[in-house]
């Protein structure tokens, strides 16, 4: 095999990479996941790319006096989502890098 040969196969391993990794990109962003807080009283739905698709906050918690505890729920049911949605993430990113046939211990910038 020439050197020509080698970089055709090189350039091709490369476009069938960055195919594989937009189609994985685009199906994370429609995987929806959900973090919750205070027993369910707060929730929040994003995408496994992260980007926040809803809030809902249960009525019993829309009284002045819950203020404070309502703005903790909502950072803490946004930061479940977003733990789950990065768990997601590196699970179909992984199985991407799998059906690459990459020497153990390689892996590709972004995975």
């Amino acid at each position: 095999m020439d050197i020509e040969e080698m970089l055709a196969q090189a350039q091709k391993a490369a476009e069938t990479i960055q195919k594989q990794m937009n189609e994985t990109q685009a199906k994370l962003d429609e995987i929806e996941v959900e973090g919750t807080a205070g027993g369910g009283l707060v929730k929040v739905r994003a995408t496994a790319r992260g980007r926040i698709i809803g809030v809902a906050i249960d009525e019993s918690m829309m009284k002045p006096e819950e203020k404070q505890m309502v703005e903790d729920l909502v950072a803490a049911a946004f930061n479940d989502a977003r733990d789950k949605a990065d768990r997601v993430s590196g699970e179909e990113m992984s199985k991407v890098q799998q059906g690459m046939d990459l020497p153990p211990g390689m892996k590709l910038p972004g995975m």
